[in-house]
């Protein structure tokens, strides 16, 4: 029996710009629902959920921030937030809500698709519970809380497996400073970013070839960071795909 393809539901106003991710999403396998509107969206996601929504924030009806709070009010679909409003708050902000990830306008369809993809393995690895992930030479066993590079265990103090941990579960997608403060040292640490600053250059001397060119932990300037589980720039798309560097049409240029 072939496999059931992954849906996604691209949610944005402007038909160009539904079309030039419909023909990327269905080159990749993807079946493809399309909303134009909030309502529309929300409507869309709870009479057919997808396996991924692609949301833009520039919607006619509503901010797209307010669809991504009101879904996730009861779903944990992996979603992916498309804005040109790139500052450093806004982006926050939306990974607070509960974005997944976001990708700046305007991008190539293969950064979209490489952060797509780590979007839905994630989930799925929280569905299933698997108990080992592998990020190239790092594996981390979390039934045993045991962390290896090139199968060689690494040793690391509570503080350091901890914060590694909350970022393989959500690895490839970016998790906030404010996030990893509040699951690591607590509430009341918020805003103790210079803790961050020592543990990741810590973790990074353990678990990295060369600590000063990071490939496995990765800083989001200002947002926070991200576990990949390979090269950042991600895999080269099929030679049918649109080309990675190819910036989507039509990317508007308001307050979007």
């Amino acid at each position: 029996m072939s496999e059931i393809p992954s849906s996604v539901l691209v949610v944005d106003d402007e038909l160009q710009i539904r079309r030039f991710l419909r023909t990327g999403f269905e080159l990749d396998g993807f079946t493809v629902q399309e909303a134009e509107t909030g309502a529309e969206a929300l409507r869309a996601a709870t009479l057919k959920p997808s396996d991924l929504v692609i949301l833009d924030l520039n919607l006619p009806d509503m901010d797209g921030a307010d669809v991504l709070e009101r879904l996730r009010a009861w779903s944990t679909v992996p979603l992916i937030v498309l804005s040109v409003r790139a500052s450093e708050a806004e982006k926050v902000r939306l990974l607070e809500l509960g974005a997944d990830d976001y990708v700046v306008k305007p991008f190539g369809m293969a950064e979209l698709l490489a952060r797509a993809h780590s979007a839905m393995r994630r989930q799925l690895r929280v569905s299933r519970g698997e108990p080992v992930v592998k990020f190239g030479p790092l594996s981390i066993d979390f039934a045993a809380r045991a962390v290896f590079i090139n199968e060689q265990r690494v040793a690391l103090t509570p503080k350091e497996y901890r914060l590694l941990q909350i970022l393989a579960q959500h690895s490839g997608n970016v998790v906030t400073h404010q996030f990893l403060l509040r699951e690591v040292w607590g509430n009341e640490h918020v805003d103790d970013t210079h803790y961050l600053r020592i543990f990741v250059r810590k973790l990074r001397r353990k678990i990295e070839a060369d600590p000063t060119q990071p490939r496995i932990l990765l800083t989001e300037l200002g947002v926070g960071y991200r576990l990949v589980m390979s090269d950042p720039a991600g895999s080269s798309p099929p030679a049918t795909q649109p080309a990675p560097g190819a910036p989507i049409p039509g990317a508007k240029n308001g307050t979007h």
